[in-house]
């Protein structure tokens, strides 16, 4: 099978462990995420062989984070070494009605000091198939943008199907630009956009008709997002297929967990799930957008059952701790099946 190559950054995760606050906690767990290596473990996971490409500095960090990508057998052959420090996010995990808080430590980090050129895609795209980025890399810098939109405009050069995860983080735009005016050209490019309810508004003003968020009480139905899907197909015209993540937000612990996905004028819904006990959401859209990719490549020309697998995929993420989703294959199939019992397997 051809490789599936996805770019980003890849960053160490300091975590408090079990609900306690910053200021609470005498300690922190660390471990490595970030969304396009989040993708490219679950893909690895699945079977598929995957190479994940960043820029890391070279020192002691970043040798670990490349082993822990190893480990899940993730390609890191065409990471490339420069800059000096490798970027950090903080995670205090919510609790019910407080919610969960990210506190980023990365600017000045090695990818965001990246530059077209640098990277030799015509050689990371030989026996591929698939690229995937998503909106958080051109959010770095423009050296980052510039060289996102490079890769896309080589894949397709030569014939390689792209993906994006809109991913809209309104605390990383701070080098003078908006996502509004850098996605629309990296976007139109693609011929696979995943979003969930409110990317696609911020980024690119498309809303759905007749919905209000503060109406859905944790209950966010599909049908209100066909509009979203069409506007994007529209804006986007190479776009094959737009999907929607459908989040419920009933409180931290308990959301509400679907997806939607529009492709040559058929509008499929998944089922939802309701998550109660949430062991960790950070890491769900991607590990929805890894189910995605699998699905489609393993189910062509059934797109029902490519959503449900990502659903079911993203679904099972939340019973995992860390960035990564570890679950199966057999898991998922399992979960599709209906049997989301979680009863010993012995």
């Amino acid at each position: 099978m051809k490789k599936i190559v996805t770019f980003g950054e890849i960053m160490l995760r300091l975590a408090t462990p079990d609900n306690l606050r910053f200021a609470q906690s005498g300690k922190l767990i660390a471990a490595f995420g970030g969304g396009e290596a989040n993708v490219a473990v679950s893909l690895a996971n699945y079977g598929i062989p995957v190479n994940f490409v960043t820029r890391l500095p070279k020192n002691d960090i970043a040798g670990w984070c490349m082993s822990e990508l190893r480990k899940y057998n993730v390609g890191t052959s065409h990471i490339i070494s420069g800059g000096n420090r490798v970027g950090i996010y903080f995670l205090e995990t919510g609790a019910v009605a407080r919610p969960s808080k990210v506190v980023y430590d990365r600017a000045g980090s090695s990818i965001s000091e990246i530059q077209p050129g640098m990277i030799d895609w015509q050689k990371i795209f030989e026996n591929a198939q698939w690229f995937h980025w998503t909106g958080i890399t051109p959010a770095l810098s423009q050296g980052a943008a510039d060289t996102c939109l490079e890769a896309i405009t080589a894949a397709n050069s030569m014939g390689i199907t792209v993906s994006c995860d809109l991913n809209y983080r309104k605390n990383l735009w701070l080098y003078g630009k908006k996502a509004a005016e850098v996605m629309p050209a990296l976007v139109e490019c693609c011929d696979i956009i995943l979003g969930n309810e409110e990317d696609a508004e911020k980024v690119f003003g498309i809303k759905p008709e007749q919905f209000d968020a503060a109406q859905t009480q944790g209950n966010i139905r599909a049908q209100e997002f066909e509009s979203v899907c069409r506007q994007l197909m529209e804006k986007f015209p190479k776009a094959k297929k737009v999907i929607i993540t459908l989040r419920g937000s009933i409180n931290a612990n308990h959301n509400t967990w679907g997806g939607c996905l529009y492709g040559g004028g058929t509008f499929y819904r998944s089922r939802q799930y309701d998550i109660t006990h949430i062991v960790d959401r950070v890491g769900g859209g991607d590990a929805f957008m890894g189910g995605l990719i699998y699905g489609l490549l393993k189910y062509p020309g059934d797109d029902r059952t490519a959503l449900d697998f990502a659903v079911a995929a993203s679904a099972l993420k939340h019973t995992v701790y860390g960035d990564f989703n570890l679950a199966t294959v057999a898991e998922v199939e399992q979960l599709m099946k209906g049997d989301g019992s979680g009863r010993v397997i012995r």
